[in-house]
């Protein structure tokens, strides 16, 4: 038996977007798992991905560009912010709606979901930001967010966002300013390793703390891969682009001549569901064409991975200690390639020198350096050290409010625990 703070009910608050809810999952199975209710604010497309963790789905609807739609973001900052504050607006009546006369002891919130700390507020209960990508440092502001935030200001549209956002605020009592409401929480568990945070001898240890991969036992719900015996004895690469910015015909293409007539690789190749595997023409019988794979499961065998170098992908081929050609697609996804390359672990290859010749060159000679292979395994160390989903669920119980009490865990008591309730 253990000493664990007493069962509470945990809020936690999402949007439907692949890199922002699976993250945490792990740490959501791990709060059920120790005891403790949790009721998980997110639109239906994931309701059931999140009733898998034990948790309670509280659905919402929700006014964001979906994954079906990836361009209705738009090209410039201002397309990209829009949406979130005009989406908090609607949820928040609707939230507060669905957790009236159930209020939790504490809230969770992806960084995407501004209601989550409007609600906190009024409830009067600790809120802990579970980020999926970097943090802010300091100095940040000044540096980053003071030139993009200083051209926003100065255009009608960009005004206009702000005085909308600065009455939201008031209206819900909160007087920060709405940059730091969006990016400095008062507690955050950061889910991706320390070795990805730009400027990391920078960022405030009292407010965050890394703790790298969450990552858990994923064959339940997204299978295993099993290598055909004709990849007996060969190296394995995996590619992937991820889930959002993969209509990309001729980057598959191109993937699929550099290894194809190389007999000692074989390739795994995840095309997405906006491509046609038609479009990509003639498939080496070496190169294995898939929608979706079991992406982790298969960097644990992999040699090389071409990445578009998301916050997801990146740290699970970090996890794995696997070279990576990070093919950057969009946001973060830049910054991270950079970092991954600073590392020592990756090569940066932008999307329109992303030819057969030089995607090629990129991945042997990743793997034929020692170096580079040194370097991934002693990041690898570093981020199991950070403690991962454990670690990050003991700091969000060090946030319950009250007196610690003996409890021990639903699943080592042997206790049941009840059904996931999906809640309109």
């Amino acid at each position: 038996m253990t000493s664990t703070p007493k069962p509470a009910h945990i809020a936690m608050f999402s949007i439907a977007a692949a890199g922002h809810v699976n993250p945490s999952i792990e740490v959501i199975r791990e709060l059920v798992a120790r005891g403790h209710r949790v009721s998980y604010a997110i639109p239906a497309s994931y309701a059931d991905k999140v009733a898998e963790t034990g948790a309670t789905p509280v659905i919402w609807n929700s006014t964001l560009p979906t994954e079906e739609d990836p361009e209705a973001w738009g090209t410039e900052l201002i397309d990209n912010i829009e949406p979130f504050l005009a989406d908090a607006v609607q949820a928040l009546p609707q939230l507060a709606a669905a957790f009236e006369g159930d209020e939790p002891d504490l809230v969770l919130h992806d960084i995407t979901a501004y209601p989550a700390i409007v609600l906190a507020h009024r409830w009067k209960v600790p809120a802990v930001s579970l980020s999926p990508n970097l943090v802010a440092w300091t100095g940040y502001e000044e540096e980053v967010a003071a030139p993009m935030t200083a051209a926003l200001r100065a255009c009608e549209r960009g005004r206009a966002y702000y005085a909308r956002f600065r009455a939201w605020l008031d209206e819900n009592g909160i007087d920060e300013d709405s940059d730091r409401f969006v990016g400095r929480p008062r507690r955050g568990v950061v889910l991706i390793p320390r070795a990805l945070q730009p400027h990391a001898d920078r960022v405030d240890e009292t407010v965050y703390t890394f703790v790298g991969a969450c990552q858990g036992d994923r064959s339940a719900t997204q299978g295993t891969w099993t290598p055909p015996e004709a990849a007996a004895g060969k190296k394995v690469l995996l590619v992937s682009l991820g889930s959002t910015f993969t209509n990309q015909p001729a980057f598959y293409r191109a993937c699929a001549q550099a290894f194809g007539d190389l007999p000692d690789w074989h390739v795994v190749l995840q095309i997405g569901k906006f491509t046609d595997e038609a479009e990509i023409g003639a498939i080496p019988a070496n190169v294995e064409v898939h929608r979706w794979v079991p992406q982790l499961d298969i960097l644990r065998r992999a040699d090389a991975f071409i990445t578009h170098a998301g916050a997801g992908g990146s740290q699970e081929g970090l996890a794995t200690g696997t070279p990576m050609v990070a093919v950057p697609q969009a946001v973060d996804q830049f910054g991270n390639a950079d970092m991954l390359a600073a590392l020592g672990v990756a090569r940066h290859v932008p999307m329109d020198e992303a030819d057969a010749a030089t995607l090629r060159e990129a991945v042997l000679a990743l793997v034929a350096d020692p170096e580079v292979a040194a370097r991934a395994q002693a990041v690898r160390a570093q981020m199991a050290a950070e403690g991962g989903t454990r670690q990050a669920a003991d700091l969000i119980e060090a946030e319950l409010p009250g007196p610690a009490a003996p409890a021990v865990s639903a699943v080592s008591a042997g206790l049941s625990v009840d059904g996931p309730i999906v809640r309109a």
